[in-house]
């Protein structure tokens, strides 16, 4: 059994890590202006199942339902693992689980993108608002990664009853991650701008009076909505796992903690050379990639500090 559960929890690490690359591999998709390599075909592409004669941008958009469509299935063959590894109602199966919805949503949203014209020069509202579903789908799916990897290494069965977290402690831990979740949010809207509407370069000052103009476009006028966030909700989110990874705090929470703010300072750093550099591709490529670890360490830390308050008067276990 110890066996079985140290592959599991290997393929589940190597599911997150190899999920976290297609994600990427999304991001140079819409930089490329690639999504339309397959027209409006879902799940074929050009009404071929594989193209013949492709462009340069159909191998691009080809190649990523291909990864993707790997995902989909390294993401069963993971919940089958856990089902045969774990028992019924362990963090693990639920981890899992979560993880094959969310494989399913996400690609129905990508096929609603490609199928509904939601690619390529499409600057409508309503390609921002599915960009924006998007991301807190590929954050669920993330997360639930997360989780299952997490549970692999605990074991509850046979614990005696644990006094969950303080409402206080649950508050601070839910605001930090909704924070997160926003900032994406903001993030995917405004990747989305530069790509359409690429920045130009000059001054900060000439910048932001071209961005607010009456003539600027409404992916634009948001550009300076994201790193307003980022900061301000960037910094919320280092103090919450400053104040609850403290010296009373378990070892593995304060490892936790402390690899949550230097992803938070890392990603603040990232975000001011994007914007210095006018956001060319490869930046807001590496810029995506720190929100998602960011992300994935905080989503861990928290359930660090949930397992971390046990017995009836709450205090933290050792770790």
């Amino acid at each position: 059994m110890a066996a079985t559960r140290a592959r599991f929890r290997s393929l589940a690490w190597g599911t997150l890590a190899y999920t976290l690359l297609v994600i990427l591999f999304g991001a140079v998709v819409r930089i490329t202006g690639s999504g339309a390599g397959c027209g409006q075909h879902w799940p074929t592409c050009h009404g071929e199942v594989v193209p013949i004669s492709p462009t340069i941008e159909t191998v691009i958009e080809f190649s990523h339902r291909v990864t993707s469509g790997l995902c989909g299935i390294i993401v069963l063959a993971l919940l089958v693992a856990a089902l045969r590894g774990f028992p019924r109602g362990h963090a693990a199966r639920l981890g899992a689980w979560l993880a094959l919805a969310f494989t399913i949503t996400e690609a129905l949203i990508g096929a609603g993108l490609v199928r509904f014209g939601l690619v390529g020069d499409n600057d409508s509202v309503a390609r921002a608002i599915v960009m924006a579903a998007h991301l807190v789908n590929t954050s669920l799916l993330t997360g639930a990664l997360a989780l299952a990897a997490w549970a692999s290494g605990r074991d509850t069965t046979g614990e005696p009853a644990r006094q969950g977290p303080s409402r206080r402690v649950r508050w601070l831990v839910y605001a930090s991650l909704g924070g997160l979740v926003l900032v994406g949010i903001s993030g995917a809207v405004t990747a989305l701008g530069d790509t359409l509407y690429p920045v130009e370069s000059g001054a900060l000052a000439d910048r932001l009076q071209r961005d607010l103009g009456a003539g600027a476009h409404f992916l634009q006028r948001l550009r300076l909505m994201h790193p307003v966030l980022a900061c301000g909700l960037g910094f919320f989110t280092a103090v919450v796992a400053h104040h609850l990874g403290g010296s009373t705090a378990t070892a593995a929470v304060r490892r936790a903690s402390a690899w949550v703010m230097i992803l938070v300072f890392a990603q603040l750093a990232a975000g001011v050379l994007n914007v210095m550099l006018s956001a060319p591709g490869w930046m807001q490529v590496l810029h995506l990639g720190l929100g998602t670890a960011l992300w994935v360490a905080a989503v861990l830390f928290s359930l660090e500090v949930m397992h971390a308050q046990a017995g009836p008067d709450g205090r933290s276990r050792a770790g």
